[in-house]
């Protein structure tokens, strides 16, 4: 068994789910950050349990030929991209076999056919939001300063960043200019929000882009509320349009809640428009704050017409779409079928989908505001026979209700979108162990450079 603090010279042989290389120390698995497969590395162990170990690394003695020069200089301290340090070849291999792992391993399932992964064309600037915190950071002199940026890995850690990889470099400008106005002292009632005491009133900078129409919505993520911190919002955000012209939507969420949660229920406009425009496979949408949308909008092109590829539509036919967000994936098939059933908890997001539909001019498209679950169980009650289900839940998977929901109505195609290769492996087993059959699973890398992956899955009725 290892010893902690005890320096090792090993190979890496594995990646994990993380984003950690694995190697073996006196037979045991240590998992080690920053770390490439074929990498030969001193390595210190830090903590040692019962069964596995964690090192981290105190020299590179022979570099893996899928090592890079790190690009970003947050990279150790963020935590945002854990595979920065290799080559975007090597991390798609790596997320390809994550996904095939978790099918194997997890759902004991064995695909009739597994595509190849999708990788994205952008590996920088794809995301079109970002949720910043604003608190005040102290620095090594020990001088406090009110900063914007990201939390360090499992923390509310502050580390200051303006200008992330990951983002559209417009976003670190409208970043710059709150700092620049905020620091000047002048809008006194902004103070930055500290999670442990309550006290003050900016949480958040909340950005949004519409990738293909570049319209951008600014939120100003609030305590609390009063006219002054209103106007001093406005006045903010009219300095921000006058020096960016896309920005055309500046909005103020309040949310008083001692919660991780970022959103709170009421949000105003403080000037422009209440939602921005962008279009989603020809579709036109709305977005705003709450609406749900993929971040990576040309990856979502790329998988949304793969699930409609795989779901093959015919023209009168039924699709019930569950956990719909914003509609996009039914109504971006609703040219195909004779109807499509959207289903979204958030009921923002539903009356998105709505004007999303009207907009389009789909019209025979209808969308409920509720839970998958309790909805879909609603409708295998009263006989409803959809053709094809599409399910793209959360990172929790789908609940039992919404699986044995879907078996009842027994529909010939269910096709899965997950962000969540472990739950949507245990999620396919559970419909596969009950009659149907595992027909194609395609990884999607929806976000590069991070630790996430996605995959859509063909499951027929056998």
């Amino acid at each position: 068994m290892p010893e902690k603090n005890q320096l090792y010279t090993a190979e890496i042989t594995g990646i994990t789910s993380e984003g950690s290389g694995v190697c073996r120390i006196d037979d045991m698995a240590v998992f080690v950050p920053e770390t490439a497969v074929g990498d030969v590395a001193e390595i210190k162990v830090v903590k040692v349990l019962k069964s596995y170990a964690y090192g981290i690394v105190e020299r590179i003695i022979k570099p893996s030929p899928d090592r890079i020069m790190v690009d970003c200089v947050y990279y150790k301290k963020c935590g945002g991209c854990v595979f920065r340090h290799i080559s975007y070849e090597a991390e798609c291999r790596v997320k390809d076999g994550i996904v095939r792992d978790a099918f194997e391993r997890i759902g004991h399932l064995t695909p009739k056919e597994t595509l190849p992964i999708f990788g994205s064309e952008e590996t920088d600037a794809y995301r079109n939001k970002a949720q910043y915190p604003y608190a005040d950071y102290k620095y090594p002199d020990n001088k406090i300063f009110p900063e914007f940026g990201f939390y360090a890995p499992r923390s509310h850690r502050l580390v200051p960043v303006m200008f992330c990889n990951l983002q559209p470099g417009v976003f670190g400008e409208i970043l710059r200019l709150c700092r620049e106005e905020l620091g000047t002292g002048e809008l006194r009632a902004i103070t930055p929000y500290n999670e442990e005491t309550g006290s003050g009133v900016l949480r958040h900078v909340y950005i949004r882009q519409g990738y293909h129409s570049k319209e951008i919505m600014v939120c100003f993520v609030a305590a609390k509320d009063s006219p002054e911190i209103r106007g001093e919002l406005s006045g903010l955000g009219a300095k921000i349009v006058r020096e960016i012209p896309s920005v055309c939507s500046v909005m103020m969420n309040v949310n008083p809640q001692k919660t991780n949660v970022i959103l709170g229920r009421e949000t105003v406009c403080l000037l422009g428009k209440p939602v921005i425009a962008d279009v989603l496979c020809g579709v036109p949408v709305t977005l705003s704050p709450q609406s749900f949308y993929q971040v990576n909008t040309a990856q979502a092109e790329r998988l949304f017409s793969e699930a409609k590829r795989l779901a093959a539509p015919k023209k009168n036919e039924l699709l019930l779409d569950l956990y719909c967000g914003a509609g996009a994936i039914g109504l971006s098939m609703a040219d195909s079928v004779g109807k499509v059933i959207g289903v979204e908890i958030v009921p923002q997001a539903i009356e998105d989908a709505k004007a999303n539909a009207e907009r389009a001019g789909i019209t025979n498209a209808g969308f409920c505001a509720g839970d998958a679950g309790q909805i879909a169980a609603r409708f295998a009650a009263e006989g409803t026979k959809p053709d094809i289900i599409v399910l793209d839940p959360p990172r929790k998977g789908c609940d039992v209700m919404t699986l044995d929901a879907c078996l009842e109505m027994s529909p010939s195609r269910i096709v899965m979108i997950s962000c969540n290769p472990s739950t949507a492996a245990r999620d396919a087993a559970y419909l596969c162990g009950k009659g149907y059959s595992l027909d194609i699973l395609r990884p999607v890398d929806m976000f590069p450079r991070t630790r996430h992956v996605e995959c859509v899955v063909l499951m027929t009725k056998a």
